[in-house]
């Protein structure tokens, strides 16, 4: 996600500028840009969020690598809570989500 509001001209002078900068001025540079970043992750977050609401079907890949699927629970701050087809419950990032109707089909057995 990019911001084309405004970008910098010349990032050299920046990075030069920043060098002759004292130890109280880049505390406060680096309060400023963490803050921003924090801003543009939660923005991007909440966009990814609001392609699902409660009780929508989604699915997942679990760390081991297997999918699950289920049913989202509840919109939380940052992740959704999504209870699955086999009685567990997950706070997943929305990022990691799949619309139900992009889940790869379980194979089945026999």
């Amino acid at each position: 996600m990019t911001d084309e509001r405004c970008a910098l001209k010349d990032r050299n002078a920046v990075a030069a500028s920043i060098r002759q900068l004292g130890e109280d001025d880049l505390r406060f540079l680096n309060r400023l840009i963490i803050e921003r970043l924090n801003l543009i992750a939660q923005a991007r977050s909440t966009a990814l969020m609001s392609r699902f609401n409660t009780g929508d079907r989604v699915g997942f890949r679990t760390p081991n690598g297997e999918w699950s699927n289920g049913v989202v629970q509840k919109l939380n701050k940052k992740t959704v809570t999504v209870m699955t087809d086999d009685g567990h419950r997950w706070n997943v990032s929305p990022g990691f989500l799949s619309p139900a109707s992009h889940v790869p089909e379980r194979k089945g057995k026999g």
